[in-house]
């Protein structure tokens, strides 16, 4: 295992993170596999991590990650507390929420949070959660009271991203990206603003589809090629644990382009890689619809339609009406955004499959 810095924080972190999500028991939906593993064999599987030298343990509050916060606890009562970092975080957007739910994790954990996240913040909330009676705010005064040692957003959206990125409340950032989804990972390497912080990817195999595709040693070799500070890795098994682990991995370059034409031939996936920067007059997050088509593609179909049906009819009924197209003008990628989504609605309003 090798390890990089964290941000301005002064720590380490093993470049290989465990996530804690397989571990639960509970229901996360997106996710492939979660292995509800009773409390001392999800002890063991974290401890076969940690004596491979990982040191970063990332969860989320009960309500979110099932019971991963309490099993989580009860490995960190087992090893030297100054031997691993915790990251952890909270859906809580106001400061009064905030502090509740870092102190209700404090007890879950019996230890203080190293890194504590106002988890999925988005453009919608985003006002909220800066300002000052927002979450980022309460951590912050948490940090200063010595409840956590650092604070951090994570967030799907680059605009919220880069906005943490210029706060100087924020130490941490952590969001989603792989080969496939690398518009983040391109924002952050043109970003000075969000490589001084500490950076956090999560999200490494899509939520599992890209391993049917890729090895282990594809994706996380892959995405180390960018200035991240750790990969997490959700691992439920000993055999996930020495496949994430196991070896040591060295940045390589995978274009976009590489990545999208292997995939693709299974299924034709959308060539978007999420760098968000398409324009969209009714404010519809395209990104996010080529994102649920692609998973849809790549296996993951009834949570991906089941999203895409909940939007797809508002979103092509807008785009039938807009004649500006802001959006073809402000793809890189120069994708037929209309087109493309009248092809969606099309696959899921007629044959309720995207496939």
């Amino acid at each position: 295992m090798r390890y990089r810095t964290l941000g301005d924080t002064g720590i380490s972190v093993s470049e290989i993170g465990f996530g804690t999500i397989p571990i639960l028991s509970g229901n996360v939906p997106v996710l492939p596999d979660y292995y509800s593993p009773d409390p001392d064999t999800a002890v063991s599987v974290m401890r076969s991590a940690y004596e491979m030298g990982c040191n970063l343990y990332d969860t989320a509050i009960p309500g979110e990650y099932g019971d991963a916060e309490y099993k989580l606890g009860r490995f960190v009562s087992r090893v030297p507390r100054d031997s691993i970092i915790i990251s952890d975080k909270a859906r809580k957007y106001t400061g009064e929420e905030m502090r509740a739910a870092v102190l209700q994790s404090c007890d879950n954990l019996g230890t203080r949070p190293d890194i504590y996240f106002v988890h999925q913040a988005d453009e919608k909330n985003a006002d909220l959660v800066f300002s000052p009676d927002g979450a980022l705010e309460a951590l912050h005064r948490l940090k200063r009271e010595g409840v956590i040692r650092f604070v951090g957003i994570a967030s799907h959206y680059c605009s919220v991203l880069e906005r943490a990125a210029d706060d100087p409340r924020v130490d941490v950032l952590q969001a989603s990206g792989n080969i496939l989804e690398c518009g983040v990972l391109n924002r952050l390497k043109e970003s000075g603003a969000m490589r001084k912080k500490g950076f956090i990817l999560n999200k490494v195999y899509a939520a599992g589809l890209l391993t049917q595709t890729f090895s282990p040693a594809d994706l996380i070799g892959g995405i180390l090629n960018y200035p991240i500070s750790s990969a997490l890795i959700g691992v439920g098994t000993f055999e996930q644990v020495e496949a994430a682990m196991g070896q040591t991995y060295f940045p390589w370059d995978i274009p976009f382009e590489e990545a999208l034409g292997k995939l693709s031939r299974r299924r034709e996936l959308i060539a978007c890689d999420r760098c968000q920067r398409c324009e969209c007059r009714y404010r519809h997050e395209i990104h996010s619809i080529f994102r649920c088509f692609n998973y849809a593609r790549l296996g993951k179909e009834d949570w991906a339609t089941h999203h895409l049906r909940m939007y797809i009819t508002k979103i092509s009924a807008d785009c039938g009406r807009c004649r500006e197209k802001s959006c073809l003008q402000t793809c890189p990628r120069m994708l037929p955004i209309p087109a493309l989504i009248a092809k969606i609605y099309a696959a899921v309003s007629d044959k309720t499959s995207c496939n």
